[in-house]
């Protein structure tokens, strides 16, 4: 994950390799220059008990291989399926290409840009729930 910038608010925390750093009184910027670091901003992450839909499903297993509280191997195929599944339901060409960033950052071993992509079908998602049939 070389390459990566972080530019955090005044407090705000980001769990690196497995280790929670929180940011001082002032806004600042971090490059990361390790490669394959796993990095995940708190501010983002998914609690266990808000990975209700199927979206919010993966992205939290994307979000526990960044944490190291899944093993990436291990959860390589059961993410790939569940990917597929949603490129089932997000036809349009959006959503698809977020699908396909998604897929190609997972085979490459990139679950941050992975977790980024899946990220983005969220809101939509959201919308979908929110117009249930009566």
């Amino acid at each position: 994950m070389s390459g990566l910038v972080l530019k955090l608010a005044p407090k705000e925390r980001v769990l690196v390799n497995g280790a929670v750093i929180e940011n001082g009184d002032r806004r600042s910027r971090l490059s990361i220059v390790t490669p394959d670091a796993n990095i995940l901003r708190l501010r983002d992450a998914i609690h266990p008990e808000e990975a209700n839909t199927p979206v919010r499903r993966v992205c939290y297993a994307a979000q526990l291989i960044l944490s190291g509280d899944a093993d990436p191997e291990e959860e390589h195929l059961p993410m790939l399926r569940r990917i597929e599944e949603l490129s089932q339901v997000f036809t349009d060409p959006d959503s698809r290409a977020s699908i396909a960033e998604a897929t190609d950052a997972l085979i490459g071993n990139n679950h941050y840009r992975c977790l980024k992509a899946l990220r983005t079908l969220l809101p939509r998602e959201d919308r979908l729930f929110a117009v249930r049939p009566s």
